[in-house]
Formats: C-alpha cells, structure tokens, sequence
C-alpha cells in the first residue's frame, strides 16, 4: 500500500493548511506519547494519517447540517472527536475513563489549538448533554452503543458509528430492543467497513 500522509490526507479531505497544521500537531503528539501510554495499535502507527486521521475525518461530510454539539463516547487516544473538533464541531466533549489517555487528550487539544471538554469519566456516570451526535469508533457492540447513545441524544440528532463486517448481524440483533431510521455508507479506510448514522432511536 502506498504511503498515506499529511499531504495525501489533505488531499483525500480538502481541508485547510491551518487546519492541516494542527491535525499535524497532534499526530506528532501521538507518537510523542505513544512509546509511554498504547494509546493506538502500535502496528497502525506508520499509517496513523490513514488508519486514524482519515478514517475519522470521514464521518466529518455524514454530520447532519448544524450540528454543535457532539459527544464522544470512550475517545481513547481523540479518534474520531478530536478530529472533528480541529476540523470544526463548536462544540466536542471527549469522554474517556483511563486518566492517562485523558491527560494526552487535553495535551493534544492544548498543541492543536482546540477547544474540547474532556471528561475522565465512565460513560455512565457523565452528567447529561444534549447532544446533536454522538460517535463512537472501536468501542462495543451496536446495542451497547445505543443504550449509551440515547441518554445524551433522546429521540433527536444522531449517531455516527463505524463498523466492521459484522455490521448486519448487530443491526439484526438490535431491532429487538430499538427502533431506529438508519443509513450505511462505506468506509474510505476499510474495504470491508461501514459507517452507521442512526438516528430517531427509540425503545422497542
């Protein structure tokens, strides 16, 4: 596979050279870090530009027109929120139970000039926001997505979830306990990828 880098991403997205720049602050705080906390698969960081930034920046075009507010549920090492948020959501709250990947989160926001609310907290005992979307990559299975989801969305906004192969078998499985509208793009990053946005989530 060819080398996937800054200016490859810049390509793949349109995004502005300020924005390029503090995209690139980041992913240079990421390997600063990486040797001290396994924030990323290690394997995937030569290809960090591909297999974290794009695959994130992707779900930036899917966000419903007017969105402000967007949670992130278990953000890990800021993927997909604090893209996001560096490439324009007003207003990301990261939530993130590990202190360390906290602790980086808020050193990579400081570096990238960008403005987030990072809550080390498990994401059941965040206080609630009235989201316009939540996202989630890598985290749990579809139906544990949607429990978390609902509190901060109710039956507006939407959810943006990346999935894997196994993506009808969850949605299969969640149609016992939710009703929901929802829409399926491919990945950019991953052959065998899909994105959700679901959204009018309501119990069964």
């Amino acid at each position: 596979m060819s080398l996937f880098d800054a200016a490859a991403f810049q390509a793949e997205t349109g995004v502005s050279r300020e924005t390029l720049d503090r995209l690139a602050a980041y992913e240079a705080t990421l390997r600063k870090w990486q040797p001290k906390i396994n924030l990323v698969g290690p394997s995937t960081l030569p290809d960090a530009w591909r297999r974290h930034f794009l695959d994130s920046a992707q779900l930036y075009p899917l966000l419903p027109e007017g969105t402000r507010v967007l949670v992130d549920l278990g953000s890990g090492a800021g993927f997909p929120g604090l893209v996001l948020a560096i490439m324009g959501v007003p207003e990301v709250h990261l939530v993130e139970s590990d202190s360390r990947k906290c602790a980086f989160l808020r050193e990579a926001a400081r570096v990238a000039g960008a403005s987030v609310t990072v809550h080390n907290k498990r994401i059941d005992a965040v206080p609630p926001i009235a989201a316009d979307v939540v996202t989630a990559r890598a985290l749990a299975p579809l139906n544990d997505l949607l429990n978390w989801a609902y509190s901060f969305l109710q039956d507006r906004g939407a959810a943006l979830f990346p999935k894997g192969q196994n993506v009808a078998d969850e949605l299969t499985d969640t149609t016992k306990y939710w009703k929901m509208r929802t829409e399926r793009f491919d990945s950019r990053t991953d052959p065998t990828g899909t994105i959700l946005r679901v959204s009018g989530i309501a119990r069964v």
